[in-house]
């Protein structure tokens, strides 16, 4: 027989499956000698009372035996020979439209303007070393988009858009740890994640997809509010009848170029602010009130939000044992983000800190769709003339910032390409600046020792999500004003992160195949 059961334990007994069995054991009434094996479904920590308990829901094999569900991937067919869609991203929501046009027997043609994943590091290491930014390869744009070198994260709360549980199964099954499917925040980490986009793209070329490295898009080609193909940067022209737009949420040229080809697009609000960094042991202290966490537990993460003179203020993409990363995408700014290692085993934690934003906030917004990316890039380039005009940050102790002071001096931070101690309120509106100092202060007061200058601000933190939407008919998917064209994931703002991208491409291909098959 098999029984499920929902079990508190500590977190000695949930590392270890003796003692995990006879806690099932004592918890169901269950002889010891009768239970074959305890399987962990699902697996959360509760760190709110001192004495952390995990929370498991289990399967318990009661006189009878165990084997492990192996995950297939779907049985993909050749469709070297098939009707084409053209995809233009290679991240996660142009990925899994390319898998699942493949699934449905459609042959997808991906063009992505990066370089793939393993190529891309050179340019990462001359962005960290040199602080030399390449458009078209960097921490946002290349085969597996801007979360493959930003951790991998799967975490997302956007549940009624798909099955979240397929996205998580199929990168299992292109070779993802199983540990993904159980807990409740799962990552896969910076440097594992590469090796699954590249085995997905391998499994689309051999199925007769295509996937085109180092390709540009510059232009939509549009007749009678049709689409019927692209141009690239290499004066290549591709003829389609159908293109998943997917560009992720830096990609200001195609924002640009939809501004200019009078294709409808609106300004998005978005959230900005800051990275703040903190030693880890002081976090794991902090969240698990003890003085040391101990084997049994992993780097503690953080969440908090609070709402300031009106404005939400919170934690975003908090990296446990994690290292910030330069993710500028054009010379003469600079962009922070966060990411850590599959084990979060560094010895800072950070976590982007920011602040609600309104389209009101945005200078002609009802009139400019471009306005909130104008902003952004606006903040950008001064955190790059406060930083030396070079890629180290302007960066402020966490105290000194919340008063106002310049920092004597910096600690080492993980950023690689350095810091600057700078006044923040010279990168930032008065209005953010204020926010923030304020915000600090309230963050303190749910995790007494945030606040320190043991932490260092840097800033910005501004691609938190795109600052355009890229408006799509609600049934058909397909753009409001130009038949063909499918506006997709984070980009076009419609997704938040790895799973909800991953759901929405898969969503605009289905939607895609539907109309050729009806026509």
């Amino acid at each position: 027989m098999k029984y499920q059961y929902q079990i508190r334990l500590t977190p000695e007994e949930a590392a270890n499956q003796q003692k995990l069995m006879k806690a099932v054991s004592s918890h169901g009434g269950i002889a010891s000698k009768d239970i074959n094996y305890v399987k962990v479904l699902k697996r959360s920590i509760d760190a709110r009372q001192k004495a952390i308990k995990i929370n498991l829901k289990v399967d318990v094999y009661v006189n009878e035996d165990f084997t492990e569900e192996k995950i297939f991937l779907p049985d993909y067919q050749d469709v070297n020979n098939k009707e084409e869609v053209v995809i233009v991203g290679a991240g996660p929501a142009g990925l899994f439209a390319a898998l699942r046009c493949i699934e449905l027997g459609f042959k997808p043609i991906i063009i992505e303007r990066g370089k793939d994943v393993r190529t891309r590091r050179r340019d990462l290491k001359a962005l960290n070393i040199e602080h030399i930014v390449d458009e078209d390869s960097n921490y946002c744009f290349g085969e597996g988009g801007a979360g493959t070198y930003s951790d991998g994260k799967l975490y997302t709360r956007s549940k009624k858009r798909g099955d979240v549980d397929r996205i998580l199964k199929l990168l299992v099954g292109f070779g993802a740890t199983p540990e993904i499917m159980v807990d409740a925040h799962p990552h896969i980490g910076t440097n594992k994640l590469p090796a699954i986009i590249a085995d997905i793209r391998e499994r689309i070329i051999a199925c007769g997809g295509e996937v085109l490295f180092e390709t540009r898009l510059t232009d939509i080609l549009i007749e009678n509010n049709e689409v019927s193909g692209i141009k690239t940067l290499k004066g290549e022209t591709i003829k389609a009848k159908k293109i998943i737009l997917a560009t992720g949420h830096s990609a200001r040229d195609i924002f640009e170029l939809l501004h200019r080809k009078n294709i409808k697009i609106e300004a998005k609000a978005f959230a900005l602010g800051v990275r703040v960094e903190h030693p880890q042991e002081l976090i794991d202290q902090i969240q698990y009130k003890c003085d040391s966490r101990g084997e049994f537990l992993p780097p503690s993460p953080y969440s908090i939000v609070k709402q300031i003179g009106g404005r939400g203020m919170y934690s975003f993409c908090m990296c446990p044992g994690g290292i910030i990363a330069p993710c500028a995408t054009a010379p003469g700014e600079v962009v922070t983000n966060g990411w850590s290692p599959s084990k979060r085993d560094q010895p800072t934690a950070n976590s982007g800190i920011v602040v609600e934003l309104r389209l009101p906030d945005f200078k002609d917004s009802e009139k400019n769709p471009l306005a909130a990316m104008e902003f952004q890039k606006q903040i950008e380039q001064k955190a790059w003339l406060e930083g030396g005009s070079t890629q180290k940050v302007p960066a402020q102790r966490l105290v000194d910032f919340t008063q106002g002071k310049v920092s004597s001096n910096l600690p080492v931070t993980s950023y690689k390409p350095g810091v600057t101690s700078a006044d923040l309120g010279k990168v930032f509106p008065n209005f953010i600046h204020k926010t923030l100092q304020e915000g600090f202060k309230e963050f303190n007061k749910s995790m007494r020792g945030f606040l320190t200058n043991e932490a260092v601000v840097h800033a910005p933190e501004s691609r938190t999500s795109s600052p355009v939407r890229i408006p799509r008919d609600p049934y058909s998917f397909e753009h409001v004003q130009i038949k063909g064209l499918y506006p997709c994931g984070e980009g076009a703002g419609y997704a938040g992160g790895i799973i909800s991208a991953a759901i929405d491409g898969e969503r605009c291909a289905e939607k895609c195949v539907e109309s050729l098959q009806s026509s």
